[in-house]
């Protein structure tokens, strides 16, 4: 068998965990299979690392930013290959440059495009375990470039769907994907299975556990995932087409704070203008969720729209550089807000779902400000304050505890 085993920073976090996954593969090794090893940086390696960069300069070249972080996956890979040789376990690492990962030449946000195998199926055919940085490509300039945060997901995934791998499992430091998040949660129960679909839903809009493009990417190419914990050898929870179960209702309630609201006030109100807006943010790569556009009034309407919290201040000055384009009479922010999300296939063939999920949060006296839905997907926006009890309120209020 081919297994690609991917390991997040916590999972390689210090010298006695990094032996720990040293151990957990070369146990799969001796048993015959070959073993693509996908990391992350360590611990909190990556926060540090921007943490210095912005020391040095409060807004640093993309580009430049890049080549930095690209350090901290190279360094796991490297400590990881000198572990397995303390065991007498041979084994190689590799960065972007070395597998070639092609991607796009963005920045801090880039795709995968291709992976060059040659280098991977040589070392493999020499039964040497690779060990491949995580999180990071190279684009048509030769320059490092990085897949954003829990890329390393999408590397793990994309390196299984080009080599035809057996089997793809993501070791994270939870036991699987729960109904919600167990560290807000406690009544949180752990999932043995979830659909692509449902799964893509939840790691959009928060749930941290998996990245949300290795998940369209797994559903693409077909690659069975398992997610399990790193810490001990419980089943985890497998993602895939279709579950065998019978679909409950909701699978799961996500949280994303990472949420800020931008209201642009008094555009004209004639067609063109939405497009007008929206096409500006999306040439200066901005992604906008959740959207609300008032009923016009006095030949002029409001548009509110969610962003990323870290894209907000970005965001609000690329619409202030363009407001007589627009015809804006003004802009506001708000970075004090969350989006609580439920998820479910299950939800397309049951009425008074929404019903269910506004009642529980009326009866926590908690305001909405907008809503967003799917055929499988509720979203709110509600104030940070709030978002703990929101969660809880909704979990309880689908019987979703353990």
């Amino acid at each position: 068998m081919l297994i690609v085993k991917k390991f997040g920073g916590t999972s390689v976090g210090d010298k006695e965990r990094i032996m720990n996954v040293a151990r957990r593969c070369a146990e799969d090794f001796k048993k015959g299979n070959d073993i693509v090893l996908v990391l992350s940086a360590m611990g909190k390696t990556t926060d540090e690392l921007i943490a210095k960069a912005k020391d040095i300069n409060p807004n640093p070249p993309k580009r430049e930013l890049d080549m930095l972080l690209t350090t901290g996956e190279q360094i796991s890979v490297a400590m990881m290959a000198m572990a397995f040789d303390t065991m007498d376990i041979p084994a190689v690492s590799l960065n972007a440059f070395q597998v070639r990962m092609h991607t796009t030449r963005v920045h801090g946000n880039a795709r995968l495009k291709r992976i060059d195998t040659d280098r991977i199926m040589h070392e493999l055919e020499h039964r040497r375990i690779v060990i491949v940085t995580g999180f990071q490509g190279v684009n048509k300039y030769d320059n490092y470039t990085t897949l954003g945060r829990g890329g390393s997901d999408t590397t793990a995934v994309a390196l299984a769907a080009a080599l035809h791998a057996d089997a793809c499992e993501i070791y994270t430091d939870v036991d699987g994907v729960y109904t919600a998040d167990p560290r807000i949660v406690p009544k949180a129960r752990k999932l043995d299975e979830i659909t692509y679909d449902e799964m893509l839903d939840l790691a959009t809009l928060g749930a941290g556990v998996l990245h949300n493009r290795s998940v369209e990417m797994a559903k693409k190419y077909g690659v069975q995932l398992v997610v399990r914990s790193s810490l001990n050898d419980h089943e985890g929870t497998v993602v895939k087409e279709e579950t065998s179960v019978e679909r409950m209702l909701i699978s799961g309630v996500a949280l994303d704070k990472n949420t800020a609201r931008i209201s642009v006030i008094g555009l004209k109100d004639e067609p063109g203008m939405a497009f007008r807006l929206f096409n500006i943010l999306a040439k200066e790569g901005i992604n906008v969720d959740v959207i609300l556009q008032s009923i016009g009034r006095e030949n002029s309407k409001d548009i509110s729209f969610t962003v990323s919290r870290d894209e907000a201040d970005q965001a609000v000055k690329i619409i202030e550089d363009n407001m007589a384009r627009v015809g804006a009479k003004s802009i506001s922010c708000n970075k004090e807000v969350v989006k609580v999300s439920i998820v479910g296939a299950g939800m397309m063939s049951n009425p008074g779902v929404a019903a269910k999920m506004f009642e529980a949060l009326f009866n926590e006296n908690i305001n909405i400000n907008m809503i967003s839905t799917s055929e499988i997907r509720i979203t709110v926006l509600i104030n940070e304050k709030d978002a703990e009890r929101a969660v809880n309120a909704v979990h309880d209020a689908f019987g979703l505890e353990d």
